[in-house]
């Protein structure tokens, strides 16, 4: 044990570097992406509003979201209740997303007096 340490352990580092790298990136990846991952139809012409919308979302395997909450099966009339009339609402319904459904949630929002109703796709 007579010899000395002339070298600087830099292992030690490099792995909660790494470690800290993939948490970084991980977390920027949820924040860039959203929680609901949609896949939207796309359009040549797509508006850009600046006023706060009520969002619904559709996915592909049939769940709806609001705001990104879970809405339960025919309880979209419950949770809208609090919201004015006039507001927007934007609806993201993934591109495989059955017709029948989504002219369900159109009409409902329709029947409980939202008038701007706008359906959200990627400009292409």
């Amino acid at each position: 044990m007579d010899d000395e340490l002339n070298q600087i352990n830099v292992i030690p580092l490099v792995d909660v570097m790494l470690v800290l790298l993939v948490i970084v990136l991980t977390t920027a990846t949820f924040i860039t992406t959203g929680q609901i991952p949609v896949d939207l139809a796309k359009s040549t012409e797509a508006g850009d509003r600046k006023d706060v919308p009520v969002i619904i979302t559709l996915t592909s395997q049939g769940q709806m979201y609001l705001n990104d909450s879970a809405v339960p099966e025919n309880g979209l009339r419950i949770v809208l209740e609090r919201q004015p009339r006039e507001s927007l609402v934007i609806v993201r319904a993934d591109k495989v997303t059955i017709l029948e459904r989504f002219v369900q949630v159109i009409d409902e929002l329709k029947g409980l007096g939202f008038g701007q109703v706008s359906l959200e796709v990627v400009k292409s």
